[in-house]
């Protein structure tokens, strides 16, 4: 093939090229990875969460430089950082609406693997790496979250530790162990900002290497859901695919000028954006004998929060528990072979423990469970194919409830509760579950559209 001629660089190139694999690496991940020729706006977010990562990094060595880990001084340091350090409010607006935009990039660059199938075969190992990076970013956000050492950053750490407290017969003891303390203290921040600074950053740039790497071997999904590997010219390049540089680099371009003029409006603007990237008490000391009014996390983690909240007992008695013996029906009387006794065992586990257990700790079990089961979608997706394009209307519909049920439950979350909205999180709730557990039955459902042979350029 023409494309694996080698040609021999030299001067400085050729100097690095003979000690370093420089020239190779650049061509085969990105002058000569070809990439679907059809990729639409949706395809500007995973740029853009790398671009996003890049700046959560250099803003945060800069705060580093000035930040003090000691309960004492914390909040001093945020704030000398604030109205002392030259530009240091520019630094610490970018940090904290970059936190926000990651998360706004990153869900909507998970949308569209939802909707195209970027998940099913041969990409599963892509959307794994893909899950990890969002469990890192989570847990990332919520370390950081607490070194401000402001009232909401006191309380929301206390919250969330404390629930490990749920767990059986170890939960206690493990809360203390996460702490460091048995309150949230200057042991608790010691350990939350090495987390944030050092170790979850290492691992979440592995999981992007392996990410892209993974990416890279199997080739990029497309709008069509169609593998351009398939159809190759005598050179071996593929007949739908055009070089990710320079064609796809200018594309993203683009999508980064529009990003940071939005992200530069936000910071020099509205970094506050009305108490949702960053809430009024936090600006107000931590402090020990004064519980805010409303806890509540970052929007950004309502959703799962909503879950946990909905989680009471009559909602596990009255609404999942007859879900949960209706789903174990369902397996009996459809599922076959070997996959039956997994399923009904799975599923006698599920409804024992929701007998067992008291409701605080399901309620733990099914916010970490509404991420977790994320990992399971290209196993639990039946569909015929992958683009949501060429699904039946009924599959759109689905979808649609189901970010609407997301979209209500992450408002929820940073709503002061109330017995009717703690109705509509029950109902959020048990449709997020219900798409993923019934999705090998619906996903099977209606009249499938011809998926084309070839891509479908649509230009924009």
């Amino acid at each position: 093939m023409a494309a694996d001629k080698q040609v021999e660089t030299k001067g400085l190139m050729g100097w690095i090229d003979a000690r370093f694999p420089a020239t190779s690496t650049f061509k085969a991940h990105m002058s000569e990875y070809y990439a679907p020729k059809n990729f639409n706006f949706w395809y500007f977010f995973g740029s853009l969460a790398l671009l996003v990562l890049v700046i959560q990094i250099v803003t945060g060595i800069f705060l580093v430089m000035h930040y003090k880990p000691d309960a004492e001084k914390a909040f001093q340091s945020v704030e000398y950082i604030m109205r002392d350090v030259p530009w240091g409010w520019l630094v610490r607006y970018m940090h904290s609406t970059g936190a926000s935009m990651f998360f706004v990039v990153v869900y909507l660059h998970m949308t569209r693997a939802l909707l195209y199938g970027s998940y099913r075969k041969p990409r599963e190992l892509v959307w794994i790496f893909g899950v990890a990076i969002f469990l890192c970013l989570m847990a990332e956000a919520f370390f950081g979250y607490l070194l401000p050492w402001g009232q909401m950053s006191y309380w929301g750490a206390q919250v969330i530790v404390n629930l490990f407290s749920a767990i059986p017969l170890i939960g206690p003891d493990l809360a203390i162990w996460i702490r460091g303390d048995y309150v949230v203290s200057d042991a608790t921040l010691n350990r939350f900002f090495a987390f944030h600074v050092i170790a979850i950053p290492l691992v979440l740039l592995g999981l992007v290497v392996a990410h892209i790497i993974a990416l890279h071997e199997v080739g990029s999904n497309n709008p069509d859901g169609v593998e351009i590997k398939e159809k190759k010219d005598k050179n071996g390049v593929p007949l739908d695919g055009i070089p990710f540089h320079p064609y796809y680099t200018v594309h993203d371009l683009m999508g980064v000028g529009v990003f940071l003029m939005v992200f530069s409006a936000i910071v020099f603007f509205a970094p506050e954006m009305g108490g949702y990237f960053l809430e009024y008490n936090n600006f107000i000391p931590a402090d020990p004998l004064k519980t805010p009014a409303h806890i509540a996390p970052v929007w950004y983690f309502t959703p799962f929060y909503s879950v946990l909240r909905a989680t009471t007992e009559n909602f596990v008695y009255y609404w999942f528990l007859p879900f949960m013996l209706a789903y174990g029906v369902l397996i009996f009387m459809t599922v076959k072979g070997r996959r039956k006794l997994f399923s009904l065992v799975g599923a006698g586990v599920a409804i024992l423990s929701l007998i067992v257990f008291d409701a605080k700790f399901l309620g733990v079990v099914a916010m970490g469970g509404a991420v977790v089961i994320l990992f399971f979608m290209p196993w639990i997706d039946h569909s015929k194919v992958k683009s949501i394009r060429y699904r039946p209307a009924l599959h759109q519909f689905i979808y649609g409830v189901f970010f609407v049920a997301f979209v209500v439950l992450g408002y929820l979350g940073v709503q002061p509760p109330s017995p009717i909205a703690n109705i509509v999180a029950q109902i959020g709730t048990l449709i997020y579950f219900a798409f993923f557990l019934l999705m090998p039955w619906w996903s099977q459902l209606g009249q499938f559209k011809q998926v084309p042979e070839r891509v479908v350029f649509q230009p924009h």
